[in-house]
């Protein structure tokens, strides 16, 4: 009875909290009819909810006392079933962050250093192959470290170290780590915002002298960013600011704040760049250098460079930290070094033990994702400042290290230098990833379809990192157009609400004045500066499908957890998009009128379809791309699609907002959002459809978006949906689908009385599809179907892209058959895929009332099932016979064809 899994801000116990109305969620074993909740810091009670009547796990949002910062809250809550007792109290705590710009005192201060050496590339010379014409070490700079001696009283009860940097960072006091972050604060857009992380160092203070030390590299903020590989997008000096508050027994503060009291050094350093990678020098290390009683008379005193804590922000959910480690599976000699093979493509880097080192020796890590077809190294990642290699220099010995201010996307390294034959014990691949939990699980009794699932886990490990990125080695840029397409599938897999909320926060800091959605976010002024400057495809800004996940991101959220709030801070946001999208329509005509006398009617109708400008289409379409260079084929396929797909997801935008509005209670939104809304399809199809039910460019993932979208008129909707047989069937009935619509086809083929195809496609081992990748060694997603070509041949291209695997999805959905029909799973439909071409599947996602799963397997002309619903979940179990209303726990189902489904027995 007693409520379990209590959190807030849907995070367990934390301590640096940025919300003024947190939400508080819990779980509890039996249907839910009412709720009570307190609130106290310090014995007093700030807030007492009273009995809410509450039969969903939607949060309870905290309606209390004004929160206070760096306050400790004690809170419990109880629940009743309906007609029952009530259960006993559960309790937990929350602290709370740096709640005001106001309670920021500190300075920024920055070490002494050289300016970061200004590098500006464009896509053009990517192209061409251009790039930097000295060695990194020629270039790049050193990470610093800063010291700062403080004295400690008795009786110390509790210490928060509130910190950030514009870099990245890692403190420690007293020679101890002060937490477990990597590359903290990460990723932001640093003009807007910069997220602080507060640490719990109460443990390492000490009576006395105390240090705190902090190394600083330049991270994304100075370093070398992007597809262009430009440095110092955001800064070229590195600065750092920090609170330390210790509270003390007999009810004292004491407050020990960044200032010009602190020392400065060059660190060991040779050079840290996220891309190009890090050279250490261990000889280098000042020993002592973060405990007391290190001299630091040599080091550089540090300059105070302003109050600006306008930007500064609470971290928001996880950071991020090693979150895995991979042993290696193979180790082979070769002339160049030793090439390990941790059998999986992963994003992190390498920890490597070395023995019987001679001082000043240096051993090299490269690192790829994919050998040669003869097993010769290839690095697959081209570009400029995308070397991916780190540099150790021994101090003699033996020794261990790993670096500290890069990471890498990679499945093999390649060690050179080391002294002693490495062992396989010697090597290990550290995984890093935003710390995010793993929620749900698929698994299959057939190994390939078990291994596409795993390859989309490994990629979203590996590209939700700070941000949601489209690739860890190449770009690592917040694309908006991947994480609008594979949103729903993260959100199977993992608690995904607190980090895309917190790169949703990014996303509308940088939304233009007048309303357009940036391609990518966090942005920085170089981005804005080179979209000026180019043409093409690399002069665009905002654009369909991209632009749009400021809708269909906070939907899909909204629709997996029930969680309002994601709706109400971007509803706004949507609004400013639609608006530009609704300016734009007006006021151009597309490419293809240019010069074309159109009656009045038409231009009424065009007059509400946004069909103009640059926009990247169906991105990566497979036929758009086959015999040319990958440079000259991109353009192609927005080329052919963008016109059409632009006012399509312009209409799904314009649903999405209505559905939201009318969810956060502004019905007269809503009805006016829907009926703009069905205004632009109108138009659409009497622009586009014709009398046949066929689109302008007979391509799949038109189609495909056309029918996902309800843009075509119902009486058309059977031929169209026929056509895209056709075209796929065209195809030796293999996918022609590229960004944008790959998500939808499976579901497109169901829904329109195709389920069969959906499943060859599925199924489908001839590249394009996703068990050509399996059948090839993937273990991740690819960028492109044919990253290794069928001659096995391989291209330089990137091996971890997430977006393809959208599909994951449709394995839960369709294969599982777990759907929620209405937001957060509050009711939800098991339709297991009997007919999917597998024996079993397991799997079950995190629902806001705990797990919901199924395990199904077909034998003969039987079936079985056994199910998990959590209370509070109204669930039932669709099969061939009939349909099962499901009862709260686990229950066996066995389901013969043909006949009428058994009762239920309770497991």
């Amino acid at each position: 009875m007693t409520p379990y899994d209590l959190r807030v801000e849907h995070l367990r116990a934390p301590i640096a909290l940025g919300a003024r109305q947190p939400r508080l969620s819990w779980l509890v074993d039996h249907a839910r009819a009412a709720c009570e909740l307190e609130v106290s810091t310090g014995g007093r009670l700030v807030w007492a909810s009273g009995e809410i009547e509450k039969a969903d796990a939607a949060p309870a949002l905290y309606a209390g006392e004004a929160l206070t910062s760096n306050t400790v809250y004690e809170w419990r809550v109880r629940s009743r079933p309906s007609g029952g007792e009530w259960s006993d109290w559960a309790t937990s705590t929350f602290e709370t962050s740096l709640l005001d710009a106001s309670d920021w005192v500190a300075p920024w201060i920055e070490p002494g250093q050289q300016d970061a050496v200004i590098e500006r590339w464009s896509i053009v010379d990517w192209i061409r192959g251009l790039g930097p014409d000295s060695p990194p070490e020629e270039r790049l700079r050193p990470p610093h470290l800063l010291r700062q001696a403080f004295e400690i009283g008795p009786g110390v009860v509790r210490a928060r170290l509130f910190a950030t940097a514009r870099g990245v960072y890692s403190a420690s006091v007293n020679g101890r780590r002060a937490d477990d972050q990597v590359l903290a604060p990460g990723f932001d857009s640093y003009e807007h915002r910069i997220s602080f992380t507060s640490s719990d160092v109460t443990a390492a203070l000490v009576e006395g002298e105390n240090v705190l030390g902090l190394a600083l590299a330049d991270g994304w903020w100075a370093g070398r960013l992007g597809l262009t590989g430009s440095s110092a997008q955001f800064g070229t000096r590195t600065s750092a600011i920090w609170q330390l508050h210790v509270d003390y027994a007999d009810g004292t503060t004491q407050l020990v704040t960044s200032g010009a009291d602190a020392r400065s050094a060059p660190g060991p350093w040779v050079y840290a760049d996220l891309f190009v990678g890090e050279s250490f020098d261990r000889r280098a290390v000042p020993s002592g250098w973060d405990r007391p009683g290190f001299d630091d008379g040599e080091w550089m005193p540090v300059a105070e460079v302003g109050t600006d804590h306008a930007v500064l922000v609470p971290f928001r959910g996880e950071p991020v930290r090693r979150v895995l480690e991979v042993r290696p599976v193979a180790l082979v000699e070769t002339a160049q070094g030793t090439i390990v093979d941790f059998g999986q493509v992963l994003v992190g880097r390498v920890r490597v033990r070395l023995r019987d080192m001679t001082a000043g020796h240096r051993v090299t890590i490269e690192h790829t994702e994919t050998l040669a077809a003869d097993g010769s190294w290839f690095a697959n990642i081209v570009g400029i400042n995308k070397e991916q290699t780190d540099v150790f220099v021994s101090a003699g010995g033996a020794d261990e290290w790993e670096p500290e201010f890069t990471f890498h996307g990679f499945r093999y390294a390649r060690i050179s230098g080391s002294t002693a034959p490495l062992e396989p014990d010697d090597v290990v691949a550290v995984v890093l990833a935003s710390d995010l939990e793993q929620t749900g699980a698929f698994a299959a009794s057939d190994p390939r379809l078990d291994r596409l699932h795993q390859n989309v886990v490994w990629s979203q490990r590996g590209n939700f990192l700070s941000v949601p990125t489209d690739c860890p080695q190449r770009e690592r840029a917040g694309w908006t157009g991947d994480i609008q397409a594979f949103a729903g599938a993260a959100t199977n897999n993992a608690q995904v609400l607190p980090f895309l909320e917190r790169w949703l926060d990014n996303l509308r800091a940088d939304q233009l004045p007048d309303g357009r959605i940036p391609i990518f976010s966090p942005r920085s002024p170089f981005d804005a500066e080179a979209a000026a400057n180019a043409q093409g495809i690399g002069s665009i800004v905002a654009a369909a499908g991209w632009s749009d996940a400021v809708a269909i991101v906070p939907w899909t959220l909204y629709e997996r957890t029930g969680d309002v709030r994601v709706l109400e801070e971007n509803f706004d946001a949507m609004l400013r998009w639609i608006e530009y999208q609704r300016r734009t329509a007006a006021a151009e005509l597309p490419a293809s009128l240019a010069g074309v006398d159109l009656a009045e009617a038409r231009t009424r109708a065009q007059a509400l379809l946004y069909n103009t400008g640059s926009h990247f289409g169906d991105w990566l379409t497979p036929s758009t791309m086959e015999g040319l260079p990958t440079h000259e084929a991109i353009g192609i396929a927005p080329a052919l699609t963008s016109e059409y797909l632009a006012p399509m997801f312009q209409a799904n935008t314009l649903t999405i907002a209505a559905q939201a509005a009318e969810v956060l209670g502004r019905p007269t939104d809503a009805a006016d959002l829907a009926e703009r809304a069905a205004r632009v399809r109108a138009a659409f199809a009497a622009e586009y459809v014709d009398a046949d039910g066929d689109l302008p460019v007979r391509l799949q993932g038109v189609y495909v978006v056309a029918l996902a979208f309800d843009m075509v008129p119902a009486g058309l909707r059977a031929r169209t949906a026929a056509r895209l047989v056709e075209l796929v069937h065209e195809r030796g009935d293999r996918l022609d689908t590229g960004f944008l619509s790959t998500p939808y086809l499976l579901d497109v083929l169901c829904d329109h009385g195709h389920p069969e195809l959906a499943r060859t496609l599925l199924w489908q081992s001839e590249m394009p599809s996703w068990l050509y990748e399996v059948d090839n060694g993937a273990t991740t997603i690819w960028e492109t179907w044919d990253a290794i070509a069928p001659d096995g041949s391989i291209r330089p291209m990137s091996f971890n892209h997430y977006a393809p695997g959208s599909v994951d999805d449709w394995l839960y959905r369709r294969v599982a058959g777990i759907r929620s029909t209405s937001p957060g799973y509050r009711t939800a439909v098991i339709q297991p895929d009997f007919d999917a071409g597998v024996g079993q599947v397991r799997a079950h996602v995190g629902t806001p009332y705990g797990r919901l799963g199924v395990e199904w397997a077909v034998a003969g002309g039987a079936a079985s099932a056994t199910v998990d619903v959590p209370h509070g979940v109204t669930a039932r179990l669709a099969t061939p016979a009939g349909e099962i209303a499901l009862e709260p726990g686990r229950t066996r189902h066995t389901l013969p064809t043909g006949r009428p489904a058994s009762a239920s027995a309770p497991a």
